[in-house]
């Protein structure tokens, strides 16, 4: 309150506190490197691509590429480990007493639109699309996806595990039911791979029709015919 004959303070202006501006740098240079590497890996090839090549893309050094990323590889999949984490996140987040193999489809239903969301959070959607389509004829990077997939399937697997209280190392069920869903995946990915549509909703579409097969193709008789 201000006393007659006084006079009041000066209010003070709030402090701008603004700890996120180097961060906010750091980001903005990691996503011009991931969308350099990926535009030159699509139009030129990924084993013609050098990170020198990505660097001068991106304007800054060879030193700087090597500050964010470890190499080629790791920047060529640094989405994809985006993915990954947002589909073991989904799994966990799943109501308990789900079937696992309705777990496993359901997270990934549930979470396609969100996965779009966290890719574009460091690159365009259709880039890392049509990159993700070149992996099928990159022997290199086909090698990669492959050994990287057996390790997210050990991490699902673990989690199914959890999930009901199993114990990962004296019950192969967990791990069953992950390399089935798994397969799906791979068949999924090399059929749309394929395609013309290189689409999220197509790869969405075809992934659902895939796995509803899953249950009819393991256990139902292929040679009843359908009247």
């Amino acid at each position: 309150m201000k006393v007659a004959g006084t006079s009041a303070p000066p209010e003070t202006a709030p402090t701008v506190s603004r700890p996120g501006l180097r961060e906010l740098k750091k980001q903005r240079t990691r996503e011009l490197l991931l969308r350099s590497a990926l535009g030159l890996f699509t139009e030129r090839g990924y084993e013609e691509t050098t990170v020198d090549d990505i660097a001068e893309a991106a304007d800054v050094s060879q030193r700087t590429f090597f500050r964010y990323f470890t190499s080629k590889e790791d920047a060529a999949f640094f989405a994809a480990r985006l993915v990954e984490e947002h589909f073991v996140d989904a799994v966990r987040a799943r109501p308990p007493g789900e079937a696992p193999l309705d777990a496993l489809r359901l997270a990934l239903a549930a979470s396609w639109d969100t996965i779009g969301e966290a890719v574009e959070q460091v690159v365009p959607l259709e880039l890392h699309m049509r990159f993700y389509r070149v992996i099928e004829s990159t022997p290199a990077l086909l090698a990669a996806h492959l050994r990287r997939a057996t390790e997210l399937e050990e991490r699902i697997a673990r989690v199914v595990a959890d999930r009901e209280g199993l114990d990962i190392d004296q019950d192969p069920r967990p791990r069953v039911v992950v390399a089935v869903f798994g397969a799906v995946m791979r068949v999924t990915e090399r059929i749309w791979s394929g395609r013309d549509d290189a689409g999220l909703a197509a790869l969405r579409d075809l992934t659902a029709a895939y796995l509803e097969h899953v249950s009819p193709a393991l256990t139902g008789d292929w040679r009843r015919t359908e009247t």
